[in-house]
């Protein structure tokens, strides 16, 4: 008889550790969706936010190559007046 309560209570126990075992399971594959699915959207924010930083790199170089030009503009006929020693 005390055989018979004790493979029971093994086998009872084997089931709980397997019902624990899948449950932990299930909860660490949600862990790992929802963790992909966060550095997926860092990923993109960082993508749009590099591109609008180039945009503005560009536009930046843009307008400096403008007054470049046109402070070099400014400066050549004060150099043409400027008599030469």
């Amino acid at each position: 008889m005390r055989k018979i309560v004790l493979v029971a209570a093994i086998a009872a126990g084997a089931l709980s550790l397997a019902a624990c075992s899948e449950s932990t399971e299930e909860a660490a594959e949600e862990t790992a969706d929802s963790a992909m699915a966060d550095t997926e959207a860092n990923v993109d924010a960082m993508a749009d936010t590099t591109a609008d930083a180039a945009a503005d790199v560009d536009a930046a170089a843009e307008d400096a190559a403008a007054d470049a030009e046109a402070t070099a503009d400014a400066a050549e006929p004060a150099a043409e007046a400027t008599p030469a020693e």
